[in-house]
């Protein structure tokens, strides 16, 4: 595999360093972009404010040009601009695309998360593969297999082929910081997965009257580290139905997530239903804790880009330590909007 994916960074350099010019002496041209998403919450849980106003703000960064041999070339920057969050780069990172497939390099998720199916949901910022807004302090948890998010990486993805699609990664080290001014990453640290692979396999087409999507995908990394996902994704006509299941091992830490959702789309309105069952075992520590995650929802699309939502969700977590276990349970309501600009 080392090999495979010192060929394909071979492939992206020899491209990109050939005689060739941007058919814009200009080069490539910076663009702005990003997103909003704002929330009033109503939780009814112990211990929580039960009014509250929930936001997740992004400001991107990018541009990419193609040049006259066929090569694309781009880089984009995504950046946190809430309060508190010091314009945080989020992601940072250059690709090279052409008939060939798609190199990214740098900051970017994986393969596994890129190439991941997402089940059906009532709002995919609460119950979505990756959860931007958490409405209950049970309910903060999603399904994405990113375990390298925030590090650099370098990832192959192929052409699509008849609906097919492969993809590669390579993480170093997934500290989730920059190393360009500490040198070389040391060996044998106990708090960073090392040495982290991740392939994973995608198919989108129609069979009869039906969309398919299904996908998998596998994570490998340092002690013995493992996490992987299969799902399937089906839309007949206005509805859609799709199961997801992903677990990630660690050799002391075993967690097992379900996820079922289902929506149904008539004009501007989308309706969700989704299911999240997260059952997790610490045999350290003789512990579980399980998570259910009942939620329901619409989405309105008011204009290009711009969305009402509403949801319900009903969370409960039992949790055990050897002889000693107790549970807690949330009822949330979420009215909010997103504005992608």
């Amino acid at each position: 595999m080392n090999k495979f994916m010192l060929g394909a960074a071979a492939v992206a350099l020899t491209l990109a360093v050939s005689p060739a010019f941007a058919q814009d002496d200009s080069g490539v041209k910076l663009n702005l972009g990003g997103h909003f998403k704002g929330y009033v919450n109503y939780t009814n849980e112990d211990d929580v404010h039960a009014v509250d106003i929930l936001r997740h703000t992004e400001v991107h960064f990018g541009g990419e040009t193609t040049l006259d041999n066929g090569l694309t070339v781009g880089a984009h920057i995504e950046t946190y601009a809430d309060a508190g969050d010091s314009f945080e780069v989020d992601e940072s990172y250059v690709y090279f695309a052409g008939s060939w497939g798609r190199v990214n390099f740098g900051d970017e998720d994986g393969a596994a998360y890129l190439l991941q199916v997402a089940a059906p949901s009532a709002d995919d910022n609460i119950d979505g593969i990756r959860q931007y807004i958490s409405p209950s302090v049970l309910g903060g948890i999603d399904y994405a297999n990113d375990i390298a998010r925030h590090s650099d990486k370098v990832t192959y993805l192929t052409p699509v082929y008849s609906g097919f699609q492969a993809g590669v990664s390579y993480t170093p080290e997934a500290t989730g910081t920059s190393r360009a001014l500490a040198g070389n990453g040391t060996l044998d640290t106990d708090f960073a997965y090392d040495d982290v692979w991740e392939v994973a396999a995608r198919y989108e087409g129609m069979v009869q009257n039906v969309g398919v999507i299904l996908g998998a995908g596998y994570t490998s990394a340092n002690n013995d580290v493992e996490e992987w996902n299969a799902g399937v994704d089906l839309d007949i006509g206005a509805f859609g139905l799709g199961v997801i299941y992903t677990n990630f091992d660690d050799n002391d830490t075993d967690v097992d997530t379900w996820v079922v959702g289902g929506d149904y789309t008539t004009g501007p309105y989308k309706l969700g239903i989704s299911y999240l069952n997260s059952d997790g075992d610490v045999d350290s520590l003789d512990a579980n804790a399980e998570v259910d995650r009942y939620t329901g929802g619409v989405v309105y699309t008011y204009g290009p880009g711009m969305t009402f939502r509403g949801s319900v969700a009903y969370t409960e977590a039992d949790a055990s330590v050897g002889s000693v276990s107790g549970d807690d349970d949330a009822t949330t309501v979420t009215l909010g909007t997103q504005i992608n600009f």
